[in-house]
């Protein structure tokens, strides 16, 4: 067995991008803690694990809606020192227009999508940045910056919140030795699509990346230091335009007047 890196827990672990995670993270050296609602699943891609990289497992069934259930997964970010890293994948989505959605269902996306997240990244982020090492990644979605290209709204807010978050840490933590990674995957052939109520086989093959070759060019994307990874961009240039120009109207967003346009119209007498 080769040099342990430190422990990696995963949400969302049981199936699709998290189980991926799991497995590559193992064959580069980590022991895991895998998080899901499902312990049956989770020990199946556990078991393999082990038995593939003979790597420590540990499983953790938790509904990450549940109140009582994210103040464990809490607890044992901040407490097990062994963990260096965070990967937040879980996740839910929604097949219908937001103004047709059930509210409870939204309010129960949000709070896995972002309350959760956040939480959990808010848990690790205060002892990593002590400790000056640690990484933390964010599965987030295209839709955080195309939320029009998306059946439901509120699935692209949740993923831009991520987005956003991801950005701030980034610029809070860059000097405290913490690692921040925001993945943008595109359309991703899991079980997500399904369990959304939208069949995978309704999405065009064209624009469909298999979770294998998603999750490996996210960690490369890791490697080669990026904070926002979207795997399918062919050139980061586009990315780092969209950025800039972002930027640039950063000067002029806060301001003493309005601007020419909003003033008001001189009445004629």
């Amino acid at each position: 067995m080769n040099e342990v890196k430190g422990t990696a827990l995963i949400t969302g672990a049981s199936a699709g991008i998290g189980a991926i995670y799991a497995d590559r993270l193992a064959r580069q050296g980590h022991d895991l803690i895998l998080v899901a609602r499902t312990a049956a699943k989770l020990d199946q891609v556990a078991g393999a694990i082990r038995e593939a990289t003979g790597r420590n497992v540990d499983t953790l069934p938790a509904d990450l809606s549940n109140p009582g259930d994210l103040r464990l997964i809490e607890a044992r970010l901040i407490n097990d020192r062994r963990i260096t890293m965070l990967v937040n994948n879980a996740g839910i989505g929604a097949p219908v227009p937001t103004w047709q959605a059930d509210v409870d269902q939204m309010e129960t996306m949000i709070d896995i999508n972002a309350i959760a997240l956040a939480r959990l990244t808010y848990a690790i982020a205060q002892r990593f940045a002590a400790a000056g090492q640690g990484t933390i990644i964010n599965i987030a979605s295209t839709v955080a910056i195309a939320p029009e290209f998306l059946l439901n709204g509120v699935y692209g807010a949740t993923k831009a919140f991520v987005l956003a978050l991801t950005a701030s840490l980034q610029a809070e933590l860059a000097d405290k030795g913490v690692r921040i990674q925001v993945v943008l995957p595109g359309a991703t052939a899991t079980e997500f699509w399904d369990t959304s109520g939208v069949p995978l086989s309704g999405i065009p093959a064209e624009i469909v990346m298999s979770a294998d070759a998603m999750v490996d060019a996210a960690l490369a994307g890791l490697a080669l230091g990026e904070t926002v990874t979207i795997p399918a961009l062919p050139d980061t240039e586009a990315w780092h335009a969209f950025e800039a120009a972002r930027i640039a109207m950063v000067p002029n967003l806060s301001l003493t007047e309005p601007a020419a346009r909003y003033r008001p119209v001189p009445v004629s007498a």
